[in-house]
């Protein structure tokens, strides 16, 4: 299942890189910026490319990178390499009207789309991931940050064979590849993390799952300055929910704190279960 999940994700990231990167002269970044280089210049087909680069790289990863990931990776080296070379040898064409725009934002959701599918089965497609969790575990320098950096020299080398209008267009494709990985990812929901301080938690906690239909979870705290002991209440909501619970609390305490925090994954059971806060004036 998860093997499949992986190859089906290459499969369609290298559908977009072959039908919109390569066919429209976008550049990218990674290990597959570097295969756009040396096809452009050199023309290597960015498979074998794909393959030389991380092999090397999967030499430097074996030590740190489990077993399992290990083996995902490979498979997403090797599917993502063969899925390039039969999509450069198969007889297609794709009618977008020469708009480049257009294929900026076809090549960022499928690319997205194709990576955020291998990441959520565990899975990696290799490359500069690999060297940048390197220098987390041996630097603490941030995976993202080390991304970025790697990413950016990357792009850099690439407007030896690109013009500066199409990387502003590979810049749009990136952004949006980003998107359609966190939405992916988090399986194509948002939720929010709610943190809430009040001398009225019972009655607070009990509406909340009452009214909405949401479980609240009690926080052992203490006021730094005051010393009071308080319980502080956490809920996980749907981000049409929070409007609910500020009504709730704007009812039974005006003086609560509340604090709204991003949830970028939750584990177990979150249906999106819906419900409608009455009017508890009445």
């Amino acid at each position: 299942m998860y093997l499949l999940a992986i190859a089906i994700g290459t499969g369609i990231y290298a559908f977009g890189f072959v039908a919109f990167n390569m066919a429209n002269h976008l550049a990218q970044g990674g290990v597959a910026g570097l295969s756009l280089i040396s096809y452009a210049l050199w023309h290597i087909d960015p498979s074998y490319v794909q393959l030389l680069i991380n092999i090397p790289l999967l030499m430097i990863g074996y030590r740190f990178l489990g077993r399992r990931t290990f083996i995902y990776t490979i498979w997403g080296i090797v599917s993502l390499a063969v899925w390039i070379w039969i999509f450069q040898r198969v007889s297609f064409t794709i009618n977008i009207g020469n708009d480049t725009l257009i294929a900026a934002l076809l090549a960022g959701v499928f690319s997205g789309s194709g990576i955020g599918l291998v990441f959520r089965f565990g899975g990696t497609t290799g490359g500069t991931d690999i060297l940048a969790k390197l220098f987390q575990i041996k630097k603490g320098i941030p995976v993202g940050r080390m991304l970025f950096i790697f990413d950016s020299c990357i792009l850099a080398l690439s407007l030896s064979y690109v013009d500066l209008k199409h990387m502003m267009y590979t810049l749009i494709a990136s952004f949006i590849s980003m998107q359609m990985i966190n939405l992916i990812q988090n399986g194509g929901y948002t939720v929010r993390g709610m943190l809430i301080i009040t001398n009225h938690h019972v009655e607070v906690a009990k509406t909340i799952i009452e009214e909405i239909g949401r479980s609240a979870t009690y926080l052992h705290g203490e006021g730094a300055y005051s010393g009071t002991e308080k319980e502080v209440l956490y809920v996980v909501l749907n981000p049409s929910e929070i409007q609910e619970v500020k009504q709730i609390l704007s009812v039974i305490d005006p003086n609560a704190f509340a604090s709204v925090i991003n949830v970028h994954e939750v584990v177990g059971d979150f249906a999106p279960k819906r419900g409608r806060f009455k009017d508890l004036k009445k």
